[in-house]
Order: C-alpha cells, then sequence, then structure tokens
C-alpha cells in the first residue's frame, strides 16, 4: 500500500472520453472525474467543454507532450500526499497516442494504484467497422514525421500478418497511402474512417489504391483511423522461398553446418527453406 508519513496516497484513474459524440461517456467516467481532486488534461479549454457539459466543476490541470516529464513529478507528488487524479486526452483512451505513459511509469514506481475507467478509442471503432479480421491487430499509431525513418517504419510491417491500425492526420494522407502502396502494394484490402460517432462519420472500404484515387477526387476532412490487412502467410513463405534462391544450395547448407547442425539436420532445414524434397537437396550436395 502506497503512504507517504502518515499519509494515505491517493489514486491515478485513465478515463476514457468521448471520441464525438458525447453520449458515448460512461456513467462512472462521470462520476470518477466528479470525484477527483485534480483533472490532468492535454488541452484544457478543450476538456473544460466536456466538463461543463456534464456540470462537473473539478478543476483541471495541464498535461501534454511538452511538459509531460515535469509535470508527471508535480502530479505524483499530489497523489502521494492524498490527491486523486484522473488523467484524460481530448478524445478517446489516455497513452494511445497520446501523452501518459510517463505518468503511469512513475506512479507504479511509486506504488501508486493505477486504475482504468474504459470507454472510446478511435482505434478499436474502426477496426470492428473496418470488415477486416479483428481476431488479431497491431496498433501502429501515427507514423513517424521524417520521411526515411518513416518508410523505414512502413518496410519493417512488410511481413506482417496482424491486421494493421494506422492513425493518420488530414495533410499527411496522400502522402502516406502513397508510401503504404509502394512497401505493400494497389491491392491491399484496407478500410479507413473518419469522424466517428459523428454526423457525418464516414467509412471507405476497399483497396489500399481505391482509397487513394478517392481522397485524389474529394476534398480531405478530419482525422483518419486507417486499417490494413496483414499479409497472408503464403505470401511469406514463397518471399522467403525467392530470398534463399540468391545464395546457392550449398552455401546455404554450409551456414546450417556453421550453426552446429548435423549434415542431415542441415539438409533438412535447406529442404524446408526452399520449399523442396530433402531428396533433391541430396542429390544436389550428393551426400548419402
Amino acid at each position: 500500500m502506497c503512504k507517504k508519513m502518515y499519509i494515505e496516497c491517493g489514486k491515478l484513474y485513465i478515463v476514457a472520453t468521448p471520441i464525438g459524440n458525447l453520449k458515448d461517456i460512461t456513467f462512472r467516467a462521470i462520476e470518477v472525474l466528479k470525484e477527483v481532486d485534480i483533472i490532468a488534461s492535454e488541452d484544457t479549454r478543450h476538456t473544460r467543454e466536456l466538463l461543463n457539459h456534464f456540470d462537473i466543476k473539478t478543476p483541471t490541470t495541464s498535461y501534454h507532450e511538452h511538459n509531460k516529464y515535469d509535470k508527471a513529478k508535480e502530479i505524483i507528488e499530489k497523489i502521494l500526499n492524498g490527491a486523486n487524479v484522473a488523467i484524460v486526452s481530448d478524445a478517446g483512451m489516455p497513452l494511445i497516442s497520446d501523452p501518459g505513459d510517463e505518468l503511469v511509469r512513475l506512479a507504479i514506481e511509486n506504488n501508486i494504484e493505477v486504475q482504468a475507467v474504459p470507454g472510446a478509442c478511435a482505434g478499436i471503432n474502426a477496426l470492428v467497422v473496418s470488415g477486416l479480421s479483428a481476431s488479431s491487430f497491431v496498433f501502429v499509431g501515427f507514423l513517424l514525421d521524417d520521411n526515411k525513418k518513416k518508410k523505414k517504419q512502413i518496410d519493417n510491417l512488410i511481413f506482417e500478418t496482424r491486421t494493421m491500425i494506422f492513425y493518420i492526420s488530414p495533410h499527411n494522407i496522400k502522402k502516406d497511402l502513397k508510401l503504404l502502396i509502394d512497401v505493400f502494394g494497389d491491392e491491399r484490402k484496407a478500410s479507413i474512417s473518419r469522424e466517428m460517432t459523428k454526423v457525418h462519420e464516414e467509412t471507405i472500404r476497399g483497396t489500399l489504391k481505391s482509397i487513394y484515387n478517392h481522397f485524389n477526387e474529394n476534398e480531405v476532412r478530419g482525422e483518419f483511423v486507417l486499417i490494413v490487412n496483414g499479409t497472408d502467410e503464403e505470401k511469406i513463405t514463397n518471399a522467403k522461398r525467392e530470398k534463399w534462391k540468391e545464395i546457392s544450395v550449398e552455401e546455404h547448407f554450409l551456414m546450417y553446418q556453421n550453426e552446429g547442425f548435423t549434415d542431415k539436420e542441415a539438409m533438412k532445414k535447406v529442404a524446408e527453406d526452399r520449399g523442396v524434397d530433402k531428396k533433391e537437396i541430396y542429390k544436389i550436395l550428393k551426400v548419402k
């Protein structure tokens, strides 16, 4: 239990807020936001509009990307002195492509209880309406700003089999879609959603190329969540087999020998890598 001298420590609550429609806030979120001593928010003016709508009088303090380290220490000190604190972002679940990691880490280091108050999350909303598999997925979030690093980031996903969730800002959408097409191909299945839970909510499903063409012909407005289908196992296997053809069977066999495999084990692995029968490898190497 967290105690500072004779003071019982407070708690840190991670509270999800609506991503558009204010009706999506939970009863528990309203209750927690009313009962805590302080609300740490990404933009206090934006949060105050939400709080006013639900008649929540709790004071707010600014906690954002540019002050997150110093402010986290300040907030932790308040909790250690007995204050209960809620952290909120401008929309959705805090920490998901938003500040908060540092605050939670410090809270855990100080044995402060951390509780999540669940609610809306743009990435999950877009995923479940995409028509793509939601059984296994990877959250990528926003791509890096630097073009070279961004290209490398996408290249590292070329063999990703899980459905991928990207957050994309409107001024990057065409450029990012073009990069994804260059790496994943024109026909990779995808879905893009904007203005979720709002009046003009829209989801476009198709391929990366068809979505790219849509934005060449239509105005780009709002924040976007792009869902991209993962590659299939067969394509990965075929790509890897093609890669092995860049070296000879003899070199391939020697590689496994050098790793400590027996001749029999090495030949078996070479055959598996290349997708051929072991007898073909035996014949090439002329090993009995």
